[in-house]
């Protein structure tokens, strides 16, 4: 049974409202999604150095309460230094109604199972819905996973942003495997989660598998995509679309820079590995490489053998300087795949492969929802740009 459950079950048996307990939950949920969608407005975690001098940040909140049918509930509504976040959950729970056959769908699509569904509803409003009954009232829900992994897609996008992450599942045992999932950005700026496959293990052929697939749905012509340093993952890419660039990110080779050199001086040779994509220009960024390796050549030269056996350091230098600090990092896929981790928690395992297709499906199609018609950060600046690079890239023969 999910944690979920468990939950409410422990709550009833102590007396607790089965109003209270969903109260509390809107009241999580509501004030999660909020820091969350500020998250992604910012482009970077709470804490995280990329924010640092970013032009923006995380200014406090204020409080307001809001009615819903199970009670009032306390929301902490997050700013931003400049005032320019407009949240958009909040509207979304004004939305009311009472109709159990909602409570069916919402439990359902968070990946709670038919049977635990009747169980719960025979306690929560004393009469019992069959198992039929209740897979006949969330045949929508299964429409929506099945469209999302069907639907066409604009013929051009500017990045694509692969990564994966490990969830629990249950196949007779329990067992972590990898949701792999693909972030676009269109010419215009918007974002959108385009598909996500469960594999056991992540590997870079099952991204070519991906890609395939969203090649054959529409999407013809890529410019760059970011990925992090997982075997063949640049050749995988390329595969499908040979024509575009692959930049790995530069969190995860500070990261694999970290692992090489010693606690005393990490921090020495971070700073110093900051110009290479702190730069204006290239050129600029291959005159800190030089500097770099005269610096640390000796002392560290798997630091350096690292950098030049990489390929993909610089290819973001290529596109406009508006949206470099978007592309030469996968900090977007991240930031989701963090925020899909926290609602994850709450389920201490998907019982099945189509639990967590539902929880994921349901839980993309809110963020694309929510942001998919917001231009992310510098894109609108540059799309003609965009526009000429693409043109010039895939011309017609």
């Amino acid at each position: 049974m999910s944690n979920f459950n468990t939950e409410i079950f422990k709550s009833l048996s102590q007396g607790i409202s089965i109003e209270e307990i969903i109260r509390l939950e809107i009241e999580e949920v509501v004030n999660q999604l909020l820091l969350n969608e500020l998250t992604i407005f910012l482009d970077y975690e709470k804490h995280d150095v990329i924010g640092y001098n970013s032009g923006n940040s995380r200014n406090g909140f204020y409080s307001r309460k809001l009615l819903t049918k199970y009670g009032e509930i306390s929301i902490k509504m997050p700013r931003d230094r400049n005032g320019e976040f407009k949240q958009q959950t909040v509207p979304a729970y004004d939305r009311r109604t009472d109709s159990l056959e909602t409570t069916v769908l919402q439990l359902y699509s968070r990946g709670v199972t038919t049977s635990e569904i009747a169980d719960l509803i025979e306690k929560m409003y004393g009469h019992a819905y069959t198992k039929q009954t209740i897979s006949n009232i969330t045949k929508a829900v299964e429409v929506n996973v099945d469209a999302f992994h069907n639907r066409k897609f604009n013929k051009r996008y500017v990045a694509l942003y692969c990564d994966a992450t490990m969830l629990n599942v249950r196949r007779d045992t329990v067992a972590r495997e990898a949701l792999h999932i693909i972030i676009g950005i269109t010419e215009e700026g918007h974002k959108d989660v385009l598909d996500y496959r469960l594999y056991p293990h992540e590997a870079a052929s099952n991204y070519t598998d991906m890609l395939q697939d969203l090649y054959e749905r529409g999407l013809e012509e890529v410019l760059i995509i970011i990925s992090d340093g997982l075997t063949g993952i640049k050749e995988a890419c390329l595969k499908v679309y040979p024509k575009a660039d692959h930049q790995t990110c530069w969190v995860h080779i500070q990261r694999n820079i970290a692992k090489l050199v010693r606690a005393t001086d990490r921090k020495e040779i971070m700073n110093a590995v900051k110009p290479l994509y702190q730069s204006q220009n290239l050129e600029s960024a291959n005159s800190e490489f030089n500097n770099l390796k005269d610096t640390i050549g000796k002392k560290y030269p798997k630091v350096i053998k690292l950098l030049e056996t990489n390929e993909s350091l610089f290819s973001f230098y290529k596109y406009p300087m508006q949206i470099r600090r978007s592309i030469y990092t996968t900090n977007l896929v991240e930031g989701l795949n963090k925020q899909l981790k926290r609602q994850t928690k709450k389920k201490e395992q998907f019982p099945n492969e189509e639990s967590l297709e539902r929880f994921v499906c349901n839980y993309f199609l809110d963020y694309n929802a929510r942001l998919g018609t917001r231009v992310h950060i510098g894109f609108g600046e540059v799309t003609m740009e965009l526009n000429e690079l693409f043109n010039d890239r895939y011309k017609k023969n």
